[in-house]
């Protein structure tokens, strides 16, 4: 009878889930029905059944754009609901001025996907908690402290431009993404953690970026495969055991050189040591709000984990592809050379002062990371309705802000296809919305370790074109592939000759 009675209760339960259910469904397909919508849509899978992975959902929106010049599209994720993206800035500055947090918790949310990995950081807190942070780790990316880090950024420059130079000896090609990975990863460590662990020296072999790697794929496919939204059934597959044990490993790295400065911050005061710079850690164990309360173990994780990845990943697919278009366009690769020289004169290092006189570099930069986003798509989740492209979406939904393709859009970029440095000549006295070049994202939540990625950005390029002139590889497939970031599906191989 009990059982009789249990299993009427869980039909019961269910009628009524599937009730409500059809019942939403209902009203969002109305909303849907007033957004450009990606089709052929399939009664069970939705729009899933035509994307592998973020690539081919990407080469689906930048096709939509073209042809639409939609604002904001829409996709389904099987029947289950609805995900929005903006593609424009009309669209996307409504997001990025509001408040509305990361997507951490939604079943489908990139975001959900990488907490595990990343931690409540400054890339996925919210509310108090982000401001104050943001606020106690802000000293951390003043120019004083940056720089001193332009020594550093030469120093591994150097090493990077070793590896390069027997490529150029053998008369051989290299696939420099994955040798740049370990350039700006080597950065940040010494940069922010005064960690010096021959990164470079030991090769792709350095566990660490190839946790990162790996971490950032499997976050991604979970996004795609909504049978392992659930958590029970991520961990007991077999690409959640592989996740858990290489978040552990970072996680003990981090933990272990936390461990190690603080020990030496109990023995010697670092205020009162005459000359030491301050990094990033130093800032973070030492700092106090106005309550005189510090960061605890568990905040401090979560922040070298987010900037060991960001300061690293990202900065290494912009300078990746920078290479890749120094050898694609030789004209502008010979631009770049030319200011270089002229602004280095005789001297075999970038200065801080040198920084701001490479005008055409940083334009060079820019149009970089406008052509291939080094970051393609930032996510918010609704706590209320908003009105997007005159259509209100309601509140508990994801919105993508879809970075590459606002790059991308016919609307704002007539000629998005071609590769123009000039169109950043001269920015101050354009009328072109703020909001239309956003590879920082933008508003209150932007980059805060925008300035030191340029820079270092600034730095290796120089060095680089400096030193060796840079070719494609005849029959190489030069293919983007958006991850988390925007990694070359094949890699970048390039051939180089000395200057």
């Amino acid at each position: 009878m009990i059982l009789l009675t249990l299993l009427i209760g869980a039909v019961v339960f269910s009628i009524i889930l599937i009730i409500q259910h059809v019942h939403r469904y209902k009203q969002w397909s109305k909303v849907t029905a007033k957004i450009t919508s990606f089709e052929p849509w399939h009664p069970i899978w939705g729009n899933l059944h035509l994307v592998n992975d973020m690539a081919d959902f990407f080469k689906l929106v930048l096709v939509m754009v073209e042809k639409t010049k939609a604002k904001l599209l829409c996709g389904w994720v099987m029947f289950l609901y609805p995900v929005f993206s903006t593609c424009h800035p009309d669209t996307a500055k409504i997001l990025l001025k509001s408040s509305e947090p990361k997507v951490k918790y939604n079943l489908g949310g990139v975001y959900r996907m990488i907490l595990p990995w990343l931690g409540d950081g400054l890339l996925l807190s919210d509310g108090k908690k982000w401001e104050r942070n943001r606020r106690l780790l802000t000293p951390a990316f003043h120019f004083d402290i940056l720089r001193p880090y332009v020594q550093i950024y030469n120093d591994v420059a150097n090493i990077f431009l070793e590896k390069v130079q027997k490529a150029c000896d053998s008369k051989e090609a290299i696939e420099i993404y994955s040798h740049v990975s370990l350039a700006t990863l080597d950065t940040m460590l010494r940069c922010s953690l005064s960690y010096t662990g021959q990164v470079q020296e030991k090769g792709d072999s350095h566990p660490y970026v190839q946790a990162v790697r790996r971490l950032g794929s499997l976050s991604v496919q979970r996004t795609l495969s909504p049978w392992l939204y659930p958590d029970v059934l991520f961990w007991l597959s077999p690409s959640g055991r592989e996740y858990k044990r290489l978040i552990d490993y970072v996680h003990e790295f981090a933990d272990e050189i936390i461990a190690s400065r603080r020990k030496a911050l109990t023995e010697k005061d670092i205020n009162k040591t005459a000359g030491k710079r301050l990094d990033f850690l130093d800032i973070l164990i030492t700092a106090k709000d106005e309550n005189g309360e510090g960061l605890n173990d568990q905040d401090i994780r979560a922040e070298v984990d987010t900037f060991l990845f960001e300061g690293h990943d990202t900065t290494a697919s912009a300078i990746s592809w920078a290479i890749y278009c120094l050898a694609k366009y030789p004209e502008e690769q010979e631009k770049v050379y030319q200011e270089v020289t002229s602004v280095l004169d005789s001297r075999p290092q970038v200065s801080w002062e040198d920084l701001n006189q490479l005008k055409y570099t940083s334009m060079f930069l820019k149009e970089v990371l406008r052509m291939h986003s080094p970051v393609p798509f930032i996510s918010r989740w609704l706590t209320k309705p908003l009105v997007l492209d005159g259509v209100e979406i309601p509140a508990h939904f994801q919105v993508d802000i879809l970075i590459h393709a606002i790059n991308h859009h016919p609307d704002v970029w007539p000629d998005h296809m071609e590769f123009r440095p000039s169109r950043f000549e001269n920015e101050t006295r354009q009328e072109r919305d703020p909001y239309t070049y956003i590879p920082f994202s933008a508003g209150s939540r932007n980059c805060i370790g925008q300035n030191f990625a340029v820079n270092e950005e600034k730095v290796m390029i120089s060095a680089l074109v400096k030193r060796f002139k840079v070719e494609l590889v005849e029959g190489h497939v030069y293919e983007e592939y958006p991850e988390v970031v925007m990694r070359a599906k094949y890699g970048i191989k390039i051939k180089v000759t000395q200057r």
